[in-house]
């Protein structure tokens, strides 16, 4: 597992994974300690560093790595430029693994029957548990949510009482986070503030909408309904699971990468979905450690689930409070560009990520998916409507076609929108577009910012 091979290609990358604690797992401290002595040793001119996004176990990093990779090998004239530009490039490729798959796949789609065994029915409250908040507490109320979705033949109109109550308690477990771990005022920023009856609701309404949120087909049944709010916030705390490993390990790594490597190494971030938020933590570190070795030198993030309000010095809606991420302008943390792309077809940032967020169509908000048009909502995800806010240097731009170049110029935002590009007119109602990344456009794009610092 240690050195990936793109076939197809003549690059390789190495893979590196950390646990659900950030720690780097069994055999792959070898493979970071191999990057170092790479590092230290041979003519590197360029680190890439590469995140997934949610729902990502190692096969399926390994599967997004390889193709995205590919499709960057395959810009030939992107590359012959850079090369025109920098004779000695020579780039080393590294994808990072978090654990982004909250749940166990098999144990959502099974059928449920009145003969389900005890021990598969705590199997799954394991699961579960594991993803919200891994308490005796949790267990006890998922318990209560899982004994009513047996009991129940059908979805009542209304929650009853005792899972209402449970989903509360899952709430206010998912939502304690410890101090340290909230030294940076995350949970203001990213808050889980989900009413139960109002979740509920909405799930209900999906049976005629078609649409899930793309955890079930269609809600047919007690135990869909019931086991909607808690797979919401598995979804959330996914995604606090992304900032935490990211401004821990995935800074302590980056920050020991340039303190290996020769000055004249240039360092790039690349995230996905979810990933966006890895790449952003890293480069951003936390409270108590924050100090990176030198600036890196791009920042691209690719349908960001990330809001939008991230970067900016304050955010709406929400009296004022500073982005998550908005030390990485503050201290100009990326020397050269950050670019971002959008998409209208892609559902999973259009849809599932405010409601996942906080408010979006559970709220009833009227999102306007225009991110040229204002007012801009208070949950959004930067891959519907780029980086935004106050103190940013932001232009807006489409995505071009291969023939024509950017000029990206260092420490601005660039928001590309790119449905013309990230589209696959085949893609499922529930997750749209939003993994339609392979696109040797977007490539271009990245490639063109390797070259704004």
């Amino acid at each position: 597992m240690p050195l990936e091979t793109v076939i197809g290609t003549s690059l390789n990358y190495y893979l590196i994974a950390f646990d659900a604690d950030g720690k780097e797992c069994d055999g792959t401290q070898q493979v970071s300690q191999k990057v170092i002595d790479i590092l230290s040793t041979q003519p590197i001119t360029d680190v890439f560093l590469i995140s997934h996004g949610w729902m990502g176990d190692i096969s399926s990093a390994q599967k997004h790595y390889k193709e995205w990779i590919r499709t960057m090998a395959d810009s030939h004239t992107d590359i012959e430029k850079i090369q025109q530009i920098r004779p000695e490039f020579h780039p080393l490729w590294i994808g990072l693994h978090w654990p982004s798959s909250p749940w166990s796949h098999e144990g959502l789609k099974a059928v449920v029957s009145y003969d389900i065994t005890d021990n598969s029915q705590q199997q799954m409250i394991d699961d579960y548990a594991q993803s919200i908040a891994d308490t005796e507490v949790t267990r006890e109320a998922l318990r209560v949510i899982f004994t009513a979705a047996i009991e129940y033949k059908s979805a009542p109109d209304t929650l009853p009482l005792e899972v209402s109550q449970a989903y509360e308690v899952l709430l206010k477990e998912a939502s304690l986070i410890s101090d340290e771990e909230d030294a940076d005022g995350w949970s203001q920023t990213e808050l889980l503030n989900l009413d139960p009856e109002t979740v509920y609701q909405n799930i209900l309404l999906e049976d005629t909408q078609d649409f899930s949120f793309g955890f079930t087909d269609t809600v047919k049944s007690a135990w869909d309904s019931f086991l909607g709010l808690p797979r919401l916030v598995s979804f959330w705390k996914m995604k606090d699971r992304a900032r935490r490993i990211g401004e821990t390990s995935g800074f302590n790594f980056l920050k020991k990468l340039q303190q290996t490597a020769a000055k004249t190494v240039r360092f790039h971030l690349m995230g996905h979905s979810f990933g966006c938020i890895f790449a952003s933590a890293t480069v951003a570190g936390n409270k108590q450690n924050n100090a990176l070795v030198r600036p890196v030198n791009s920042l691209v993030l690719v349908q960001g689930a990330l809001s939008l309000w991230s970067f900016s010095a304050k955010i709406p809606y929400k009296n004022n409070l500073v982005g998550y991420f908005h030390s990485i302008i503050a201290q100009r943390k990326v020397a050269g560009a950050i670019i971002t792309t959008q998409s209208k077809h892609d559902s999973a940032v259009k849809l599932a990520y405010p409601v996942a967020g906080k408010l979006g169509l559970f709220a009833g908000q009227n999102i306007d998916t225009d991110v040229s048009s204002p007012p801009l909502p208070n949950v959004g995800g930067i891959g519907n409507y780029g980086i935004q806010g106050t103190d940013l240097d932001i232009i807006n731009i489409d995505m071009l076609p291969l023939q024509y170049s950017y000029n990206f110029q260092p420490q601005k935002i660039y928001n590309l929108e790119s449905s013309q590009y990230i589209y696959d007119p085949q893609a499922n109602f529930v997750m749209g577009s939003h993994c339609v990344i392979d696109k040797p456009e977007i490539a271009h794009a990245v490639w063109s910012a390797v070259l704004s610092s």
